[in-house]
């Protein structure tokens, strides 16, 4: 069969929420596929700091922050933080409106202080405030907002305690950033991420196509909520997991077992990857 370039995420689909370590399974799939010549990819919102507890387990590259940064064999292909003014327009906006903000750089993100307890009192049902909580809790490189040195910043994650309080950053930011809603909990605070239109993880798909002369068609995409849309639309193949986003399903052109039922190595042995 033709080589193909697959891009996984990595919560929700590589591993389970904020964890740091796959099924067995699925770090076998990855050796096998690059084995028989297939190149595999993390593709994540996580910055690369977050990502390289990963990286021990073998990737020919990997998509960071969302689309912000890209390498491949070590190499730097793309690497987009917000310019200085951007970065200061959406963090004083932000605060102002009384907006919870965790920005993200390459290697660290910084949170605003009294986050961690926000998402204890108000997070009820909501599994995406339910990750913020456990990826602060298992220490995946967040650190107080205090500790903030103004390092280049790829993109914020939010936490707004209604949906009113969106409507100015929207208004001042909807030109140059996608408002990435990814839940609403029972209490209506809304959490999502700002993401610099510039990029997406379909982008960053279409990127390493170019960059390595491989048809896109020859491209398959594992994901599971709707901040892997544009990855998932863009792939030759898109594939949702069994756990994913229902939304994210009647999109994608498969679902496959969930991460903890061995979904990456079955669908991996489905298509003749393994």
């Amino acid at each position: 069969m033709e080589k193909k370039l697959l891009f996984l995420d990595i919560d929700g689909t590589l591993t389970e929420p904020g964890k740091n370590d796959p099924p067995a399974s699925a770090v076998t799939a990855v050796c096998q596929a690059r084995a028989n010549g297939h190149k595999v990819f993390l593709c994540s919102g996580r910055n690369r700091g977050m990502l390289s507890p990963l990286l021990k387990y073998g990737f020919d590259g990997f998509v960071a922050s969302a689309g912000g940064y890209i390498e491949y064999g070590g190499q730097v292909v793309y690497d987009c933080p917000m310019t200085q003014p951007q970065r200061d327009k959406a963090m004083r906006v932000f605060q102002e409106s009384g907006i919870f903000r965790t920005v993200e750089c390459k290697e660290g993100s910084y949170t605003d202080e009294g986050f961690k307890d926000f998402l204890r009192e108000s997070s009820g049902g909501n599994s995406e405030l339910l990750r913020w909580r456990e990826q602060l809790e298992n220490d995946l490189g967040i650190r107080p907002m205090v500790e903030y040195q103004g390092m280049p910043v790829y993109k914020i994650g939010f936490v707004s305690p209604s949906a009113a309080g969106l409507r100015e950053p929207m208004r001042v930011l909807g030109d140059e950033f996608d408002f990435c809603i990814q839940g609403a909990d029972q209490f209506g605070a809304i959490n999502g991420e700002l993401i610099n239109k510039a990029f997406n993880k379909g982008l960053a798909v279409k990127r390493l196509c170019q960059h390595l002369d491989i048809p896109i068609q020859d491209t398959i995409a594992f994901g599971d909520s709707m901040n892997d849309l544009e990855m998932i639309q863009t792939a030759g193949l898109g594939i949702c997991m069994a756990n994913g986003s229902e939304e994210l399903k009647k999109i994608a052109g498969e679902v496959c077992p969930a991460v903890g039922e061995d979904g990456l190595y079955k669908a991996f042995a489905q298509h003749g990857l393994i």
